[in-house]
């Protein structure tokens, strides 16, 4: 029972690390790490825009809370030195006759507070700038123009976080396992994908890497060789109709790597495959990517995908995305090479072949009848 328990254990560890160790997840993110860049992190801060677009919500919202409330700040300081400069503050006791830079700022405080009316253009009437002097109107004008650009900035980021084609390819789905079997006379690896809006995807077109860890004949050992997999449907793999879940397939033939591979040994096999979804959004002309992958363990040998797609008593069709990944058993052969072998010994006994070795010896008739 011991044994048992820890042959268990062990398999469940091997299996945990190894679905850790994929490249890309089954939700199309990818798995990697760079080390020892030697580019400074300055080459980032020039492309500010992207930088500001690939990061996380939550530091996306600090950088638009800091933005603002920074710039709000530190013009209150300028505000409340251009008052302390002018001798404008209550502190100075200032003459009925003194007209200040700034009505009504007595403090930080409201220093700040006008530095927020004026950059938000909220204008209460209460304070504001007169003509007494020009560095107030300069400083009005710059605070200004540039309070339409920091907000210009941040809500444009905001909007194109939100809109980014990204999102749009979270409505793409793959079935959660892909499966061999065969399809049209040949062994194909087959797997579904579906799109969850009825809006389409123009100009779609779909096809695979395969990743894996190779030794050339020179001895160099390479990770995560790529190998390409192509992956078609019955109308081609091009301007796909993606109304409906569509089954795309591999062909396994000779030059598939999965050719020398049977329902045996697959799961011994080292690999991930990687499946893309290139399209362009029909709402926003914007173009997306959708990413997902398997490993040996999610690839089934000897199956198909159960019915999806039917039609109703009215006439309309319906999807029933309950058997989505559902699977149904189906005799296939354990490996391409003996479907290959197969056909081919069926092919010679069609055809029919000359014995070359067989000769045939004639036999002259003797008649032993005497009359």
């Amino acid at each position: 029972m011991f044994s048992y328990l820890r042959q268990r254990f062990s398999s469940h560890l091997r299996e945990r690390s190894r679905r850790r160790a994929r490249l890309v997840s089954k939700d199309g993110r990818c798995n990697i790490e760079f080390g020892n860049v030697e580019q400074s992190r300055f080459v980032f801060l020039v492309d500010i825009w992207t930088t500001i677009l690939d990061l996380r919500w939550r530091y996306k919202m600090a950088i638009f809370i800091s933005a603002f409330l920074g710039s709000w700040f530190l013009f209150g300081l300028l505000w409340y030195v251009v008052a302390y400069i002018h001798k404008d503050l209550p502190e100075f006791n200032p003459s009925r006759n003194h007209t200040p830079c700034v009505e009504n700022i007595n403090g930080l405080t409201s220093a700040f507070l006008f530095s927020l009316e004026t950059q938000v253009t909220i204008g209460y009437g209460f304070r504001c700038v007169t003509e007494q002097c020009a560095t107030a109107i300069f400083l009005l004008i710059f605070q200004s123009i540039l309070g339409v650009v920091i907000n210009s900035f941040m809500c444009g980021a905001i909007l194109a976080k939100i809109s980014r084609s990204k999102n749009r390819a979270k409505t793409i789905t793959f079935s959660k396992n892909a499966v061999i079997s065969k399809r049209g006379g040949k062994l194909c690896l087959l797997i579904r994908v579906a799109n969850l809006r009825k809006s389409l995807l123009i100009g779609s077109h779909i096809y695979g890497k395969l990743l894996k860890t190779t030794i050339t004949p020179e001895g160099e050992t390479i990770i995560l060789d790529q190998v390409n997999i192509e992956f078609v449907v019955d109308a081609g793999n091009e301007n796909l109709f993606f109304i409906s879940p569509l089954t795309i397939y591999h062909i396994i033939d000779k030059n598939s790597p999965f050719f020398h591979m049977a329902a045996e040994t697959i799961l011994q096999q080292d690999f991930e495959l990687v499946v893309f979804l290139d399209g362009t959004v029909e709402a926003t002309s914007a173009t997306c990517q959708v990413r997902t992958s398997y490993i040996p363990e999610e690839v089934l040998w000897g199956y198909r995908f159960a019915p999806i797609v039917s039609k109703t008593k009215e006439g309309k069709y319906r999807v029933d995305f309950q058997n989505f990944s559902k699977t149904v058993a189906v005799e296939t052969p354990h490996c391409a090479f003996c479907l290959y072998n197969e056909k081919e010994a069926k092919a010679k006994e069609k055809k029919g072949y000359d014995n070359p070795g067989f000769v045939l010896s004639e036999v002259s008739e003797t008649s032993d009848t005497k009359m």
